[in-house]
């Protein structure tokens, strides 16, 4: 198979993981919510998932670089199909049990997410594809994804239950192992000239490179705020929102999707645009009309189309700054520190979903929809507009990240 054929598999085979993971996304909070009614455990089952899957992603991968890229995410992918077939099996076992299943299958999908993000650029450079283009390509596909797996899930918990959408989330992550198992053969690393770097050495050695890189860092960090906003707004406030607004889970999938909607046009948009705008305030625009008109729009509106409207306007936003990131991530970190410092990368960018998860959950027990959602409305725009002021203030500032050099 040729090097861009091997790419279109490799793209293709994770988003088929992620259209199952958006739709248990939807679908595994909603099952709390009906057979428990407490936010709080709906904040807890959302952080039981994302908080294994930001620590396996920075602190699993120098392990990775010792199985195989590739090895590591079959490996994985397998092992989460068979978390999600038991959950959705065996409903009866109770509450710590799907908490236990979902963090173990959020655990493996950290790793093997970050390995196929590393896998993407050697597969990429062998098949001539440039690196904006790949991330760009990729976002707008994601968002697709996210569209209709969002769709999907309010849609089969309404006809059909949680299992069978469960079910659906155990295939695609099957299907992905044996896309890459069958299908992908990425190009061989160069030969290392040293003996392989122990395990706490490789990733101090991520970790230090981060702490150096500050314009990297700080986008991070606001892409983990921006991450925390969603997951308190798709684990809590969205399903509370619906649930109180629209007696029902029909509008939950419009309302997730809509976000997603925006950012595919934005996608479109900005890939016709990207290369001529400035780098840095285009990335600090586009998080700053991200976060905080959502959460607003909810607060103080009943109406599903204003929410709609409001929210499809804030996914415009969005989509200048997963690209953004990402070609950052890939053409600054040298090729040997990559696993590692993606990996670190990936776990800063979503510590903000088990906050948002446990967030959401203890800001609507403790003071209410309303208040929870202007609440965190307000700490968004803290942080995303901050580096934007910060920058006025400073106009010399580079626009542009610029390829760091390697040790």
């Amino acid at each position: 198979m040729t090097p861009r054929r091997q790419l279109v598999v490799l793209v293709s085979a994770d988003l088929v993981s992620n259209l199952g993971t958006r739709i248990s996304v939807v679908t595994i909070p909603w099952l709390v919510l009906v057979t428990t009614g407490s936010p709080t455990k709906m904040g807890l089952v959302a952080f039981a998932e994302t908080l294994p899957y930001l620590l396996s992603s920075a602190l699993g991968t120098p392990w990775a670089d010792r199985i195989g890229l590739r090895r590591t995410s079959i490996l994985c992918d397998a092992g989460s199909a068979v978390a999600m077939v038991v959950v959705a099996l065996t409903p009866w076992l109770g509450f710590a049990p799907l908490v236990a299943l979902v963090a173990v299958a959020g655990a493996l999908r950290g790793i093997g997410d970050r390995v196929k993000h590393v896998m993407f650029r050697p597969v990429a450079e062998a098949a001539g594809v440039p690196l904006i283009r790949l991330t760009s390509a990729y976002d707008g596909l994601s968002r697709v994804v996210t569209l209709f797996g969002a769709a999907v899930g309010g849609l089969l918990i309404a006809a059909f239950g949680v299992s069978q959408a469960i079910l659906i989330d155990a295939a695609s992550f099957a299907i992905c192992a044996l896309l890459i198992g069958l299908l992908v053969r990425p190009p061989a690393a160069p030969a290392q000239p040293t003996a392989p770097v122990g395990y706490l050495r490789a990733l101090r050695d991520g970790f230090s490179y981060l702490g150096r890189d500050r314009p990297l860092l700080g986008m991070l960090v606001v892409v983990s705020a921006l991450n925390m906003v969603a997951n308190a707004s798709v684990a809590v406030y969205i399903p509370f929102w619906v649930a109180r607004e629209l007696h029902g889970p029909r509008g939950l999938g419009l309302v997730l999707a809509a976000f997603s909607a925006g950012a595919l046009l934005g996608n479109v948009l900005f890939t016709a645009l990207g290369p001529r705008l400035p780098g840095r305030l285009t990335f600090l625009l586009g998080a700053t009309v991200a976060g905080t008109p959502r959460l607003v729009a909810l607060a103080i509106s009943d109406e599903l189309p204003v929410v709609l409207v409001v929210t499809f306007l804030s996914g415009i936003g969005i989509a200048a700054v997963n690209p953004l990131l990402g070609v950052a991530l890939y053409e600054r970190v040298p090729p040997d520190l990559q696993t590692r410092v993606l990996g670190i990368a990936g776990s800063l960018a979503f510590v903000g979903l088990p906050v948002g998860a446990l967030l959401g959950g203890w800001s609507v027990d403790a003071l209410g929809l309303t208040p929870a959602l202007l609440a965190m409305a307000v700490a968004c725009l803290l942080v995303t507009a901050f580096p934007l002021v910060a920058r006025a203030s400073n106009p010399k500032t580079p626009t542009r990240p610029t390829p760091a050099a390697t040790a």
